[in-house]
């Protein structure tokens, strides 16, 4: 008997891949993605598919008999996308909707969202998935749906999140929302999920509710990624919702678009709690636990590791000096610009930046000899109350390096991961550093050159 051919689209996403992975085995596959047809995966027949075009839709699933759709477009594409979210999913799922009767699909899958019972006025968010399952199944495609709340996996936006939120604050105002109910699901038991659907025809025109065996507050959710992350934190309820004020302050602490966070913060009203689970009762599925799930996708992504801080200024080179001299400049100028807050001292070939008043170093610099040269002077960032910890992809360091036409230099911070929350460190440490590279470039312009016939000729190069 000749295997299912599966379309999948999203194949690049989160779950989009995760499903590829597992239906490998047992069907033919075809990956749609917007970007460049992939290599990656060896067994998957990969389409270009802009689902904002139903010609190109319509191509993609030629030939597909079980089409999966795992798309939500609460990012924009494009900086230049006009249109509500819940405007844009609708287009999308029409085309989908469209595409699949005329190439003759014969089932749909969709994962969409867990539907409160017994609420009269659903989240944008929400309500938005609910079309997404109308729309789908109003060309003559048999819809399944599988209906989640938040997925646990690596890769999940949801999760990266609260994760960032309780990586990122020690102590945490918890408005409302974060006592409401909701049932996690393992990324692994959703894949399972959606397998067992497209294998069996007597689901089509069915909703599953989907969920795993515990349900928790987001305020123990965010307590249990303190105890995967080791990290003891506090949280004090207050009794407000404030959806606008948790908007700002998510997108702040996170650093994840406001796009993206807006229609999930409205969403948290609303409690996530599957109504049944006849699905995984069928196949034998209750679904791994909150706290084996989160630690497990701690382990697979990294999702504690925090994006790093990169800085990089053009200065001005004074005639005939060389790298080492606008480094050990930088160390006499900046006490004198920060007067009387900065003080520096120089001790066998470390730097020490303090705080009058503070006996601990802000940031300890050590010198790199063995990678420094008349071009370019390197100095790891090795210590200090301002240095987080290691970066995972490089020592943090600054260096002064001369450009390639020798006519400038180049001040870089790289691979620096700040003790200070990130939203602190963006309007504080990052806005400081900026000003005082502005006041040193000044600084270089006004500073004599070395006469010409005292300058080496590595000086010069």
């Amino acid at each position: 008997m000749k295997p299912l051919k599966v379309a999948v689209s999203g194949g690049t996403g989160f779950i989009g891949e995760a499903l590829l992975e597992a239906l490998d085995e047992r069907f033919e596959t075809i990956g749609l993605t917007r970007r460049s047809v992939q290599e990656s995966r060896p067994g998957v027949e990969w389409r270009r598919c802009d689902l904002f075009s139903l010609q190109e839709t319509e191509r993609a699933l030629e030939g597909a008999d079980v089409a999966v759709y795992l798309v939500h477009s609460m990012l924009p594409t494009t900086r230049l996308t006009q249109g509500r979210f819940q405007d844009l999913d609708l287009l999308l799922a029409d085309n989908f909707g469209r595409a699949a009767a005329k190439a003759g699909v014969r089932r749909i899958v969709y994962l969409g969202g867990l539907i409160p019972q017994g609420e009269s006025q659903l989240s944008a968010h929400l309500a938005s998935r609910l079309e997404v399952e109308d729309a789908l199944g109003a060309h003559g495609v048999p819809v399944t749906t599988l209906r989640a709340g938040l997925i646990v996996g690596a890769g999940g936006s949801s999760l990266r999140i609260l994760v960032r939120l309780v990586s990122r604050l020690p102590v945490m105002i918890s408005p409302r929302w974060t006592a409401m109910d909701c049932q996690p699901i393992a990324v692994e038991d959703v894949v399972t999920l959606l397998e067992a659907c497209i294998a069996d025809e007597e689901t089509a025109g069915e909703t599953f509710d989907i969920g795993g065996p515990d349900v928790l507050s987001y305020r123990e959710m965010m307590l249990e990624a303190g105890r995967a992350m080791g990290k003891r934190r506090f949280i004090i309820p207050v009794p407000l919702f404030t959806p606008s004020l948790s908007r700002l302050w998510v997108t702040l602490v996170t650093r994840t678009p406001r796009a993206l966070v807006a229609p999930l913060i409205q969403s948290l009203r609303h409690p996530m709690v599957a109504r049944d689970l006849r699905l995984q009762e069928r196949i034998g599925l209750p679904g791994k636990p909150f706290r084996e799930a989160l630690d497990q996708a701690v382990r697979e992504e990294g999702l504690l590791r925090e994006p790093t801080a990169r800085a990089v200024h053009r200065l001005p080179r004074p005639e005939g000096r060389d790298a080492p001299w606008i480094a050990a400049e930088y160390a006499r100028w900046l006490p004198r610009f920060m007067r009387p807050f900065i003080t520096v001292r120089e001790e066998e070939g470390e730097l020490r930046f303090y705080v009058r008043g503070i006996r601990r170093a802000l940031l300890e610099l050590t010198y790199r000899p063995a990678r420094s040269s008349a071009s370019r002077t390197l100095y790891e960032i090795t210590g200090g109350l301002l240095l987080r910890r290691k970066a995972e992809h490089g020592m943090p360091r600054l260096e002064f390096r001369l450009t390639a036409d020798g006519k400038g230099a180049l001040a870089a911070v790289q691979d620096y991961q700040p003790r200070l929350p990130w939203w602190l460190y963006a309007t504080t440490q990052s806005v400081v550093h900026d000003l005082v590279m502005r006041g040193f470039a000044r600084h270089l312009r006004r500073a004599p050159g070395e006469p010409a016939a005292a300058a080496s000729p590595a000086a010069r190069a």
